[in-house]
């Protein structure tokens, strides 16, 4: 790059530009009146070249360069030659040539023999984008949205423990690619946790750990999409892959992918006439889960929730592959799937060589009647067992796991290598030893009279405030189903009224699919509320609020 510019004027005391034009080649009429108008001062660089020697290079690019991003030196500006610059900042001019030629390798700069160097038109400063508020309704100040745990809980103090013993126990090669199933201590750990807490058939050899239920559920339904047709669990099914060692690097195992791909029709796209498997989800239930199923290839059908659970009859109808259920405390209505309907849906899998997948979501958290033990329990070859720790510990971890049926396990397995490589080793070392010394279990019984003790407040401020109001599901888990009188509705003005009170509010029909037409047509408010994230008084104040919006 050329450091001539004998036709420019010396920079001013300051370090304004010369008012010299831009190249027609380099800048428009625009940059052009840029240039005339902008009057940088260069001493926004001084900071830079205060530094240490070895330090100054780097800081003078990295602070023009941002000077120039950021628009205090604007598109089309002619900068001062080298040698004039570096007299002003006091500096050699090699600092300011390597400069100029760093920034113009990037883009930043333009130049040209006898021209100059002048900043490229081609850069747009990044503008911050202004709030966006679609009207004037006040933003929620509180919210009973579910879903969401009480993240002050997070013990901290005994994960920065685990941490640290993690860290000093670990041998350098469990740094390398994991094994995609997971760490050997977690699997272990996790099988005695699952087989004492939630009654799960749990062999450390079946579990696989991944990042959450909602990777469970995609590599289920990969499975399904990956078997279509054909058999599922029942004799005569493919022959699972081999399975690859932990070890060897990004593409380890990349043979046998390919080999289940040719297999089992998942190397190409499926022909036109090939149907796509159908997974059954629970109406109401989570709306998120049709598009994990969407994503690898499998339709999902809503099955209306009764009073006990789905209906077998009407799953058998779909011509589903599988069904995922909460059967121990469904989202959102909060019932327990009785035992006659568990019985039934297991028989439809063996019928049907179906697979049912339950999501345990809260199964850790019963108040006021005994557990109730996993539905996997009952038939561990029918059932895939999904469970996270994201509302014992934190969604922001992403660690959860899945115990799966032992004819699916290494299709699984392969699924979750080539998916991500598997799941990260320190956080599975450090889960591992929160579960072997107990702080997990102690974890648990914390969260646990937390949000019992919030579960009351909520059930005496709603019987203080709406009185009549009948509330269900709250014998467990993290959210209660309200049933106000009909006097509070309609429901669209009971909702806007909490708006403008700053509250937010889940109706329950907002959960519906469209196969449960009732919870449209009942008359009356019923609201889902999540009361986890929520101190006792605030839950109190809160449904003062709606009560009282005006106060």
């Amino acid at each position: 790059m050329s450091d001539s510019q004998t036709t420019s004027s010396p920079a001013t005391a300051h370090g304004a530009p010369t008012d010299r034009a831009a190249p027609a080649s380099d800048a428009g009429p625009d940059a052009a009146r840029a240039a005339r108008a902008a009057t940088p001062a260069w001493e926004l660089l001084l900071p830079s070249v205060a530094l240490p020697a070895r330090q100054r290079g780097r800081a003078l690019q990295r602070a023009l360069r941002d000077a120039i991003t950021s628009g205090r030196i604007a598109g089309g500006t002619r900068l001062p030659a080298s040698r004039e610059l570096a007299a002003d900042l006091g500096v050699s001019r090699g600092l300011i040539t390597d400069a100029y030629e760093q920034l113009t390798a990037e883009g930043y700069l333009r130049s040209g023999q006898g021209a100059g160097t002048w900043v490229s038109g081609a850069v747009r400063c990044a503008v911050p984008a202004g709030p966006e508020r679609t009207d004037d309704a006040r933003e929620p100040a509180v919210g009973f949205l579910p879903g969401t745990p009480d993240l002050s809980l997070f013990p901290r103090a005994a994960w920065t423990a685990a941490h640290r013993r993690a860290l000093a126990r670990l041998p350098h090669e469990a740094l390398g690619y994991p094994d995609p199933r997971g760490l050997p201590e977690l699997r272990e750990a996790l099988a005695g946790l699952l087989t004492r807490r939630r009654g799960v058939v749990a062999d450390p050899e079946r579990i696989v750990v991944c990042s959450g239920v909602a990777q469970a559920l995609t590599l289920v339904g990969a499975v399904l999409a990956g078997r279509g047709g054909g058999p599922l669990l029942a004799a005569g099914a493919a022959p699972a892959p081999a399975r690859g060692g932990a070890g060897g690097g990004r593409w380890a195992g990349a043979a046998a992918t390919e080999a289940v791909g040719s297999a089992r029709g998942t190397a190409a796209p499926p022909t036109p006439d090939q149907d796509r498997p159908r997974v059954a989800l629970e109406d109401p239930g989570t709306a998120a889960y049709r598009g994990l199923f969407a994503a690898v290839g499998v339709d999902a059908v809503p099955l209306a929730v009764g009073a006990e659970g789905i209906d077998p009859a009407e799953l058998a109808a779909t011509g589903a592959r599988g069904a995922v259920l909460t059967p121990s405390h469904q989202f959102p209505s909060g019932i327990a799937y009785s035992a006659r309907r568990r019985s039934g849906l297991l028989d439809w899998a063996r019928a049907a060589d179906g697979l049912l997948v339950e999501d345990d979501y809260d199964g850790d958290f019963r108040y006021d009647r005994a557990p109730v033990g996993a539905l996997q329990g009952l038939d561990p070859g029918r059932v895939v067992y999904t469970g996270s720790v994201s509302k014992s510990l934190a969604p922001g971890l992403r660690l959860g796991w899945m115990v799966v049926p032992r004819p699916l396990v290494d299709e699984v397995v392969e699924r979750k290598r080539t998916m991500d490589l598997g799941h990260p080793v320190l956080d599975q070392a450090l889960f591992a030893d929160l579960i072997g010394r107990g702080d997990y279990d102690r974890q648990l019984r914390r969260c646990q009279r937390a949000y019992r003790e919030r579960r009351d407040a909520l059930v005496t401020a709603l019987a203080e405030h709406f009185p009549g109001t009948r509330v269900t599901g709250i014998a467990a888990g993290l959210h209660v189903i309200a049933h106000l009188p009909e006097r509070h509705g309609p429901r669209e003005s009971f909702l806007a009224r909490a708006q403008r009170a700053g509250v937010a509010l889940a109706p329950l029909d907002a959960y519906a699919c469209g196969t449960a037409p009732e919870l449209h047509a009942r008359p009356g408010v019923r609201l889902v509320l999540g009361y986890a994230h929520l101190s006792p008084s605030r839950i109190v104040a809160a449904v003062r609020q709606l009560r009282h919006p005006d106060r």
